[in-house]
């Protein structure tokens, strides 16, 4: 595992780095809320998804929802991290208007999951660990409504009561770059599990990114022994929805830190929103601190007692997950870049196993990071709406291995059945693709070429490297169907060219 450069920031008194920690809201993915029956499906009317419960009515009692418990723990177990077969559900007491019962059911210093770890390859080819501190499950509040009236706020409740995992960090990350790639590769490794569709535009995952800075060497002593008093004071990025935006507000807020400590102000511990139009963090309200929420165990709520056995039972059900994929991919032969690629999303790593079966994986990988990714960036579109099946490319790309077709009539066979359908092994026979390898049609070729341009005869031979021009007519006479090899070894025979050496 590599050290990759940690990023640091001059001031004029002396250079600064940044340490990050992160604290995520994931959305369970269930069918129903953490203690009530109640819809989770986004997009309904508002209030039409709200039960006794979620309203805080009196004398409604929380039902614990199984399902939420076992996202939890196959979530805990995605992350590499401790179980704990005894958590409890406490009371955290706050006051919003869109918070019906005035407290929130949350888990404090008993969480479900404990400490784990997550591992980011980043795009110098280096490794971090990041330590995860714990994941603890908890409801989600309702919606303020700011923007359906002049003079009113309205409070939509379809989401009070929903489950949401909160994935604590610790803080182990160094730069902008470290921690988009963590909420990158953690919404990855929920979404492989299933137990989080990571829509952050409808808001089942959003960030709190907590940013300080310190003098340099400050981050190290912290390793060392532990101890806060190394680092700076943090401030809080509340709900931030894109790794693009996580990035932005880092830069932002530690240059923010910096310039007033420089300038011999103190940093204030708070929360802070990111807008991303304006590119700057503003004050939201001071950091509470745990004992502001009066925390104590839910009086409704028994403790929850896990059995080893079905703990065991949900590890053994887990699939395949991004960091052995991306080994796996490698050991078949890919770059370390291209199967990071690939296995970012389950879609498209699932679409590139279908298409590299029975083929070059190297091959695979290349045609689909450079064609289909190509065509869909240029149409906007992503590996769900793909219109050429995995199967059609996987015949593309053997028939180019077996010479069956060249790079170029692959690619124009590749723009037909995107845009009109088709199997490709048909169309190849149907309109006449098949690459020509026929060295009597080929040496006509080249004889034509040398025909029309007896001038570039006695210049290729003076300078061999001009063959790839003579190449090139000739694929051109040919319309692009001779075998670009065929070509090549008859062309260099014709024109009595050495051999490169």
């Amino acid at each position: 595992m590599n050290a990759p450069a940690k990023q640091t920031i001059k001031g004029e008194t002396g250079d600064w780095e940044i340490v990050i920690g992160m604290e995520v809201h994931a959305q369970v993915t269930s069918k129903s809320k953490l203690f009530s029956g109640a819809s989770t499906e986004f997009g309904a009317e508002p209030n039409s998804q709200v039960s006794f419960v979620d309203a805080g009515l009196p004398g409604m009692l929380p039902v614990i929802n199984e399902k939420c418990v076992e996202q939890a723990v196959r979530t805990g177990l995605g992350l590499k991290a401790q179980i704990n077969l005894r958590s409890l559900f406490d009371r955290k007491n706050y006051f919003y208007p869109d918070l019906p019962q005035g407290y929130q059911i949350s888990q404090f210093k008993d969480p479900i999951v404990g400490e784990g770890e997550v591992m980011l390859d980043l795009k110098d080819g280096s490794t971090i660990k990041v330590g995860i501190e714990r994941l603890h499950l908890e409801q989600d509040a309702g919606k303020s409504l700011h923007d359906q009236s002049p003079d009113s706020s309205y409070v939509d409740l379809n989401r009070s009561g929903i489950a949401l995992m909160e994935i604590v960090t610790k803080p182990h990350m160094r730069t902008s770059e470290e921690a988009a790639a963590f909420l990158k590769k953690l919404r990855a490794i929920v979404r492989y599990l299933g137990t989080c569709d990571g829509n952050m535009d409808e808001g089942s995952m959003r960030a709190d990114v907590n940013v300080s800075v310190c003098r340099v060497g400050g981050y190290d002593k912290f390793r060392a022994d532990g101890s806060f008093k190394h680092l700076g004071t943090r401030c809080e990025i509340k709900n931030v929805n894109s790794m693009r935006f996580v990035a932005m507000a880092v830069e932002y807020e530690a240059r923010r830190q910096v310039e007033i400590l420089e300038g011999g102000g103190t940093i204030k511990q708070e929360t802070r929103l990111f807008d991303s139009k304006l590119n700057e963090t503003r004050s939201m309200r001071s950091k509470e601190e745990a004992h502001d929420y009066r925390y104590f165990p839910d009086p409704d709520l028994l403790p929850l007692v896990l059995e080893e056995a079905w703990v065991e039972s949900i590890r053994k059900s887990l699939p395949e997950l991004p960091d052995e994929k991306r080994a796996r991919f490698v050991a078949a032969g890919l770059s370390p870049y291209d199967a990071s690629v690939l296995v970012a999303e389950r879609e498209l790593a699932d679409y590139y196993e279908a298409l590299a079966k029975g083929v070059d994986a190297k091959a695979a990988a290349n045609w689909l990071n450079n064609e289909v990714l190509g065509r869909l960036n240029r149409d906007g579109l992503s590996i769900t709406d793909v219109p050429v099946s995995a199967a059609a490319n996987n015949a593309i790309v053997a028939m180019i291995a077996d010479n069956t077709i060249s790079g170029k009539i692959a690619k124009d066979l590749l723009d037909i059945i995107w845009t009109e359908g088709g199997d490709p092994r048909a169309l190849v026979e149907s309109r006449g693709l098949r690459q020509v390898t026929d060295t009597g049609a080929i040496d006509a070729a080249i004889e034509a070429v040398i025909a029309a341009n007896p001038d570039k005869v006695e210049e290729v031979k003076a300078k061999p490297k001009l063959a790839a021009w003579f190449v090139g007519q000739v694929m051109k006479q040919t319309g692009g169907k001779a075998n670009p090899g065929a070509v090549n070894a008859a062309l260099k025979k014709r024109l009595n060219l050495p051999e490169e050496g």
